[in-house]
Parts: C-alpha cells; structure tokens; sequence
C-alpha cells in the first residue's frame, strides 16, 4: 500500500481511493456510581419522613420507604425516585423484605389516640422495627423521638411511655448509644474536629461508630405541612418561636413549667440531622436533644 497522500490511502492494486475510517468521538456522559448506602425511613410518606426522604435522595443514597399506605401522596417529582413499601409494624413480618440490602434505618413512626393505641404505635411499633433491623445486621437506627414536656407528659401518658420504650430497646439492640449529647460539648471550639466527615466537622477525630442508635429528641417541629389538598404553614408560628426561645434555656431549667419553653425546630433541621446520623459513621451515637438537633444543623449550614 502507498504511503499517505492528502489524508488519503492510495491502493497499489488498483486506482481506487480508499477513504479512511471515519470515527466519530462519542458523547461524554457523567453516569454517578451507584449508592453504596441504603436508607430505609419508616413513615416515609409523612410529613417529616417526606423531608428527610428528599435530604437522603439529595445526599445521593438510596432510599425506601415503609408505611401502611405503601406510596407517596406527593406529587413531588422526587417522590419517583424513592421505593415505596406497604407494611404494618404492628401485624405480620412480610415487611421484613423491606430491610434487605439497608445499611441504614430512620423512624419517624408515631402517633396520636387512646393510651393503649399510643403505647402500640409510637412503642411496639418501633421495638418491632428495631429488633428486625438489628437481626438484618443493619449498622445504624436513627429514631425520632420526642422532648419532654413535664406536666404533658402525663396527659399523653402512652405517647411518652411508648417513646421511651421504644429508646430504651434501641439503645439495648444498638448498644454504642446511650449518652446524652450534651448541646454545649457538641459546640466546644476546644474540642478537635473531624476532618474525615464527608459533611463537615465534628467533635470527635480519628474515631467511627460502626453500630449505633441516634436518637433524636425535637420538641414541636414547623414548616409547611400537606395535609389533603391543603398546606399549613406551620413556619410562622413555630419559625419566630424558634428564634426566641433558643437563646432562652435558662427557662427549660424552671420547675414544672420549664419544659413548656423548649423551643419549636425546623423540619428541615430535623431531616439534615437525621441523614447525617444514619450515614455518617462519625456521628456519635446516643440521645441528641433539640438543642444539639439545632447545633449540629448549623454546623452542616456552615
């Protein structure tokens, strides 16, 4: 064969001109690695499981959820993207299918009633979900729990006996938990902060909890709630609540009436710190109030 010509290939058998191949580039595409992380939110559908369903898609995991409804009333285009589960915490195990391949598992499950019917849902619902996820070998529980509000407490008394029951299981199935994080340690400058956190500092260094149990205690959580067709702006009660009351714990200390003054945290600070909790290996595992909800969710603002 004759050499190059023109960019062309001139055969030495004939007069013909061969055209060399033509190769056209191909179109680069971004094609993201596929999660390593499972997430599993129990009450998915609801108004703070639906938040942080949306916080865990945005932190690029996978995402289920479980309810007795099974989908999404929302028609929120990222609603497509989470695996949705029907199943009763409180019947059958069929649901169990649900925790295969989860690394993760946030609950969001409870609820409002009888005494007895408050026990079952934001208790036996809960130990359910807690002891299968631990028999699964799932590495992290976040529940979310609620603050105590003194003299409330004994008029919801199944609500509160329910919850702490449920506390109570997870950080005996879940056993590297069991501390309270105390808000003012967890805001310490003089304490070294991780850098090995993929969502920014925290308070302990060189130090990764491969099992754990969050629980998470909010007192009255704001922000815009769907309920029907409708949404209530529960923001512009709780959002100015929030801005006072945070700057005012000396009064959570009063007798009796201190825990009134516990103040309102946003949904999305709840469902940001909740994520964080079930993925991040670094987060230290115990009981987190509001006011450690509030510090952490300004640390990842930052």
């Amino acid at each position: 064969m004759g050499g190059p010509k023109n960019g062309r290939f001139l055969s030495t058998e004939s007069n013909k001109i061969d055209e060399p191949f033509k190769v056209e580039e191909a179109e680069t595409v971004n094609v993201p690695p596929p999660p390593s992380e499972k997430l599993l939110v129990l009450g998915g559908n609801g108004f703070v499981g639906s938040h942080i369903c949306r916080e865990a898609l945005n932190r690029g995991l996978a995402v289920a959820s479980l309810s007795r409804s099974g989908g999404s009333s929302l028609h929120d285009s990222w609603a497509k993207n989470v695996t949705w589960h029907k199943g009763n915490l409180l019947s059958s195990d069929s649901w169990k299918e649900a925790l295969d391949g989860v690394t993760s598992v946030i609950s969001c499950i409870g609820g409002f009633g009888s005494n007895s019917y408050m026990y079952k849902i934001n208790g036996t619902a809960n130990i359910n979900a807690i002891r299968a996820a631990g028999d699964k070998g799932v590495k992290r529980f976040v529940y979310i729990s609620a603050a105590d509000f003194g003299l409330v407490n004994y008029l919801l008394k199944g609500y509160y006996e329910g919850k702490r029951a449920a506390e109570t299981e997870l950080l005996t199935k879940f056993p590297y938990g069991g501390g309270l994080c105390d808000s003012l340690a967890l805001a310490s400058n003089n304490m070294k902060l991780s850098s090995s956190s993929s969502y920014g500092p925290l308070p302990f260094k060189d130090f990764a909890f491969s099992i754990a149990g969050v629980i998470l205690r909010p007192g009255f959580i704001h922000g815009t709630r769907t309920v029907g067709s409708m949404k209530l702006p529960l923001g512009v009660i709780g959002s100015p609540l929030e801005m006072v009351l945070q700057h005012a714990k000396p009064l959570n200390q009063l007798p009796l009436v201190g825990p009134l003054f516990t103040p309102p945290v946003n949904v999305t600070a709840v469902a940001k710190v909740a994520v964080r909790a079930a993925t991040d290996p670094v987060f230290p595992p115990g009981i987190v109030d509001v006011y450690g909800i509030q510090r952490f969710s300004q640390q990842m603002s930052r």
